[in-house]
């Protein structure tokens, strides 16, 4: 389902200027100051597009020092992509929107393992694994570490089995998981065990219930309020330039395809991994904190293998988020989209005529 870009089309898409990490060369105002944070992106590139709109809000947001950008895998034989190199096709797709958007800093994008946990003892290997440890365990920085995962948790699962002391070093931000009984219901027609959740069950299972890793979650019920209309997405993403149409297309592929079966298209779609920027990146100024959205404490249960939610009473706290402030997420957006692309068609511009 989805096209997985080839060296070629990466090319083609390189934008006519260029930028990395830590410049923000479209501000025509300086960022205010340093970044407050770093963060470990960690994504299903090669699947759902939702995860392209939060990986260039992200790379437009100065508040957040991106330190990595974790290409990691989907379930075995996936819609999305059923391949069995997912992590690898990921990373091609992350790679691919660092050349849109004309941003060199590409060592940042590491490949996650392509298969899940076969056990709750064993990691997974992979180039993420290593480079999460090095992160986490950095004693030349005291910014908080967020790690920010929109998909499943094999990686950071991976990298706590060989290096436990990462569980005091960052903060897990995870969308994913089913809606918590006395807080919210499924949907209509629910998975039995929610999409993220099924990538990597055991993933879960260890992160949640062994790693002793401070936990936001955002369920399903919260990730499915991160409704955007076909209007806003034509009008405010697609109309901005050649970034905004490819993260539009990318989009609508998806709709018409799902509205070839569903007996009619909808109007409307979940960006549902955006709230990993609104949580990390667009926190108050005074008391940092995600303030204008709001969660529950609970205490951080384990999660069977049929993904539902076991208490343990006296377990360390964890934030259940039950409402995102999708107004100030995604009006940030659309203005960080608008005014980078204004800047890169000026750039182009200026080369013609050059």
């Amino acid at each position: 389902m989805t096209k997985v870009p080839t060296p070629a089309d990466t090319e083609a898409a390189r934008a006519g200027l260029s930028w990395r990490l830590g410049e923000t060369p479209w501000q025509a105002i300086p960022p205010l100051g340093a970044p407050r944070a770093r963060v470990i992106l960690d994504n299903d590139f090669s699947g759902d597009p939702d995860d392209l709109y939060q990986l260039v809000h992200h790379l437009l947001s100065p508040s957040a020092e991106v330190r990595l950008v974790v290409a990691s895998h989907l379930r075995p034989d996936d819609p999305f992509d059923p391949s069995a190199e997912q992590a690898r096709n990921a990373v091609a797709v992350a790679r691919d929107v660092f050349a849109r958007m004309g941003l060199e800093s590409v060592d940042v994008i590491v490949q996650g393992s392509n298969v899940p946990l076969t056990d709750g003892g064993t990691p997974q290997p992979a180039p993420a694994v290593d480079a999460i440890i090095a992160e986490a365990l950095r004693e030349d920085v005291d910014s908080p570490l967020f790690y920010l995962a929109g998909g499943g948790l094999t990686d950071l699962a991976s990298a706590w089995l060989r290096e436990p002391r990462i569980a005091d070093r960052l903060t897990l931000v995870w969308i994913g998981g089913a809606e918590h009984d006395g807080l919210a219901v499924p949907p209509p027609g629910a998975m039995p065990i929610e999409y993220n959740l099924l990538i990597d069950v055991t993933a879960a299972q260890v992160v949640f219930g062994d790693s002793g890793i401070p936990v936001w979650q955002v369920p399903r019920d919260v990730y499915r309020q991160c409704l955007v209309s076909d209007a806003e997405l034509r009008l405010r993403v697609a109309a901005t330039g050649p970034l905004g149409r490819h993260l539009y297309d990318e989009v609508a592929h998806v709709m018409r395809m799902v509205g070839s079966f569903a007996g009619g298209a909808a109007e409307t779609y979940a960006l549902g991994d955006s709230p990993l920027v609104l949580l990390s990146a667009l926190q108050s100024v005074f008391e940092p904190d995600p303030a204008s959205s709001r969660y529950v404490a609970r205490p951080t249960p384990r999660i069977g293998d049929d993904g539902a939610y076991i208490d343990v009473p006296g377990a360390r706290p964890m934030r259940v988020y039950t409402w995102v402030d999708t107004r100030l997420m995604f009006e940030d957006f659309f203005l960080k989209l608008a005014e980078f692309s204004r800047w890169q068609a000026g750039s182009d511009a200026a080369e013609v005529t050059a």
